[in-house]
């Protein structure tokens, strides 16, 4: 029952920063002169990278910690920190702005990164790793991905749905939720730091 849990946890938070809902509005906008089955190769290929870059980190996270001598502590705390700054600019913009596209290669950049795999969903695939293990980071990665590519095959209706008004408020929402598990980052390594307290991460 323990792993189911941990699993759970997993799988919220990476679906609430990955934010597929709240992107709609971007993807729509990045594709909007693409016929549907382009669209859909497109978000397939985004799909493919993000999870390629997401178990490229969870598989060598370890590793380039131990390179750069970072503890998962102050990881944690750089990444809240990162977390927290994003966060703060979906609540002001009301999306994640990303100005600089490449028409050549949109589905890498910028859908698969830094819309789908930014450094918040790096971060926490990082920490994961080392807080509730290898089995269910990767099985979170995949199944929060595979929600992802079922959403955007969906992208229109949902779209068309959700509205402009829509799409800002769930943004905004999912912003709150990306602060609060930010804070959890930054309270846990402050904590063990303070008070040398070895205390599993929380969302």
């Amino acid at each position: 029952m323990e792993i189911v849990e941990e699993l759970a946890k997993s799988i919220i938070a990476l679906f609430i920063i990955v934010d597929p809902i709240g992107n709609l509005p971007i993807f729509v906008g990045l594709t909007s002169n693409m016929s549907r089955e382009e669209r859909r190769r497109t978000f397939q290929t985004a799909i493919i990278i993000s999870f390629v870059l997401l178990n490229l980190f969870a598989l060598a996270g370890q590793s380039i910690l131990s390179i750069f001598n970072i503890s998962i502590h102050s990881f944690k705390i750089a990444g809240g920190l990162l977390l927290l700054i994003i966060s703060i600019k979906i609540l002001v913009h009301g999306m994640w702005e990303e100005k600089h596209l490449s028409s050549r290669s949109i589905s890498a950049v910028p859908i698969a990164f830094p819309l789908l795999v930014g450094p918040g969903a790096i971060t926490l695939t990082i920490v994961n790793i080392q807080t509730v293990g290898m089995l269910v980071s990767m099985v979170s990665v995949m199944v929060v991905l595979f929600i992802t590519w079922l959403i955007l095959r969906a992208i229109e209706p949902i779209n068309n749905f959700l509205g402009e008004t829509g799409s800002v408020v769930i943004s905004r929402l999912m912003a709150v939720f990306i602060a609060a598990i930010a804070i959890e980052f930054i309270a846990s390594g402050v904590r063990f730091y303070a008070l040398g307290e070895r205390l599993p991460i929380t969302y």
